[in-house]
This record gives C-alpha cells, sequence and structure tokens, in this order.
C-alpha cells in the first residue's frame, strides 16, 4: 500500500495501463505537459509516454469525444478528458447517440472501449454552468456506464476496470476529491476495482445510507453523528457504480436494517436516488418500516455565493436530519 492522493491514483491507473496496453491513448484539452490538465492528473505521462499518444485536443468537446470514438472503433482504447461535466452538454450527439448505440445497432460488429473522465461539482463556489452533476442523464442511457469513485484506491481500481471495458464509460471526478489521501494497492498492477459493485464503507443495523461521489464522506460523517448522539446504527454503501449499479446489494442492505436513505449531491429531482428507491418499494416493500429517505440539491441552479451554495446543495446535516427524521417515524 502506499499512500497518495485521489489526483495521483488517476495518474498512477492511467500509467500503469498505458504502460500495459499500447493501444490505451489520452486525449484532451492540454493533457499534455507542462500543464498536465485542467487538473494536473495527466502531468508526466507525455513525457514519459509520448505525444502520440497523450494528444493536446483543439477547444472542442464535440471534436475530443468524436475523435474517441473514431480511435476506439479503430480499435485503441481512448481516455478522454473532458473539462468540466458541464461540457458534455456539448458532445451528447456523439455520447449518446454515437459511443452508447454502436454496439447494439452494428450487432456487436463494432466496439467502443472509450472512457470519458470528467470533473466538476458543486463546492467550489465555480457556478451554475461548472457546478452541475449531471450523472442521471448518463444513467438514463442504455449502452454507456457510469462511475463515481470516492476514495484514492477506487480512483485507481475503478479506472483501471473502466479503461479496459469494452463499453464507452463515464468516469465522474469530484474536484472536491483531488487532495484528499488514501491508502492505494501498488503490489500488483493487474488489481482493479469491478464495475457495478458497491463497497460496504460501514456497517449498521438500524438503516442504510445509499450514497456515491465525494457524499460518501458526508455520509461517513452522518452515520457517525447519529450514532454518538443517538445511538442509531447506521450501514452506508458506496455504489461506485451508478450504471449499473449493484441492486443485491442494496437490497440486501435493507432487508436487514429496514429502512433506508439514498443521498446524492445532484438535483434531488428526477435524479438517481429515485430509481434506487423505487427499486427498495417494488422489490423489498415487505422488509420497509419506514419510508425511504431522498437526499439531494434543491431544483436551482447552483448559486456563485458559497453561502446560497451550502443551502442549495446537501451535505453531513442534511443525511443526519434524513436519518434521524426516518428513525424517529419508525419508532427508532
Amino acid at each position: 500500500m502506499s499512500d497518495m492522493t485521489f489526483r495521483d491514483a488517476l495518474r498512477l491507473a492511467l500509467a500503469e495501463e498505458l504502460e500495459r496496453d499500447p493501444t490505451v491513448m489520452v486525449l484532451g484539452e492540454d493533457v499534455a505537459d507542462p500543464l498536465g490538465g485542467s487538473y494536473r492528473v495527466t502531468l508526466g505521462l507525455s513525457t514519459r509516454f509520448g505525444a502520440q499518444r497523450i494528444r493536446n485536443t483543439p477547444i472542442s468537446e464535440t471534436a475530443i469525444v468524436g475523435a474517441g470514438i473514431g480511435a476506439a472503433l479503430v480499435g485503441l482504447r481512448p481516455v478522454v478528458e473532458v473539462m468540466y461535466m458541464d461540457f458534455l452538454e456539448l458532445a451528447m450527439d456523439q455520447v449518446v447517440s454515437q459511443a452508447a448505440k454502436a454496439r447494439y445497432m452494428s450487432g456487436g460488429q463494432v466496439r467502443v472501449p472509450m472512457v470519458v473522465r470528467c470533473q466538476g461539482g458543486p463546492g467550489r463556489a465555480a457556478a451554475a454552468q461548472h457546478s452541475q452533476l449531471l450523472e442521471a442523464w448518463f444513467a438514463h442511457v442504455p449502452g454507456l456506464k457510469v462511475v463515481v469513485p470516492s476514495t484514492p484506491a477506487d480512483a485507481r481500481g475503478l479506472l483501471k476496470s473502466a479503461i479496459r471495458d469494452d463499453n464507452p464509460v463515464i468516469f465522474f471526478e469530484s474536484n472536491l476529491l483531488y487532495n484528499v489521501r488514501g491508502d492505494v494497492p501498488q503490489d500488483d498492477a493487474d488489481t482493479v476495482t469491478p464495475l457495478g459493485t458497491a463497497r460496504l464503507v460501514r456497517e449498521g443495523t438500524d438503516i442504510t445510507v445509499v450514497t456515491w461521489g465525494a457524499m460518501v464522506h458526508d455520509a461517513i460523517a452522518a452515520a457517525e453523528q447519529a450514532h454518538a448522539r443517538w445511538g442509531v446504527s447506521a450501514e452506508v454503501l458506496d455504489l461506485r457504480t451508478i450504471s449499473p449499479w449493484d441492486r443485491e446489494a442494496v437490497l440486501a442492505s435493507f432487508r436487514k436494517t429496514g429502512s433506508a436513505v439514498v443521498a446524492h449531491q445532484a438535483v434531488r429531482q428526477g435524479g438517481v436516488g429515485a430509481e434506487i428507491a423505487a427499486t427498495l418499494y417494488e422489490e423489498a416493500l415487505d422488509y420497509a418500516d419506514a419510508e425511504i429517505a431522498r437526499v439531494g440539491a434543491a431544483f436551482a441552479p447552483t448559486p456563485f455565493s458559497p453561502e446560497l451554495e451550502r443551502i442549495v446543495v446537501p451535505g453531513v446535516d442534511q443525511i443526519l436530519d434524513a436519518i434521524v427524521t426516518t428513525q424517529a417515524r419508525r419508532g427508532g
């Protein structure tokens, strides 16, 4: 194990896969040295692997993703960096109608093994056009996989799995996590984290908290406060992949605890949390001791003001309130 930042774990995964597989390449704005990408994730890679494999692109998300699709169709495994998740709006036809559909529409004759890395989310006072979490858009599209790591170890393991996958993967990185540190295995370059498997972060018996990405850390803090102040034992599950999501792990935890909170930083209305809550009602209603609570951002653009942003975007207090309220209604 090595202690490293989330950013360094991503760079390690890219370097390992570039070393392992000569078909892996990186495309994006300023991904080559000396800048190494908008958040320095690819710093040093072009010096090590050359300008042919770490390629700077024009400032055009349509062109960047389109070039990635073309590269994937002819046998390469491109990792495309898009500076903000918000900017994927400019490449929706490429992602949704081309990358996600090509394998199906060709009867399996072609594949699009492409990873689209994008960062963003709230918490940095970046205002409405640079703070969006559009995960539900992409989770709604058949043919795409959507991955959201929360720890350095998973940043490495999930990115390696995404690169090796034969399907297009949207790989979202919260910019709040780049400097978070944690233990990362380095003993085996083939160690990967399978897509579609949740991680049990904290065991509990009273209520299940399902979340992903940066909010995992808020959920842990809320669970610890609930236990310290009220003796509530909250189990925390980190989905890690929200399409496909680990239904069996979530259902098993809910059957054990009988209540649940589903929390995400994205807008609550129409969010992935609604799909998870509906699945729990449909497949495990007999185990429910209380309604399933959802925590998500207000239905509003993300404000520029940090004070207003904290009102719109949920955090520890909102998750804690949902845990306590749900427990109170079940008589706990």
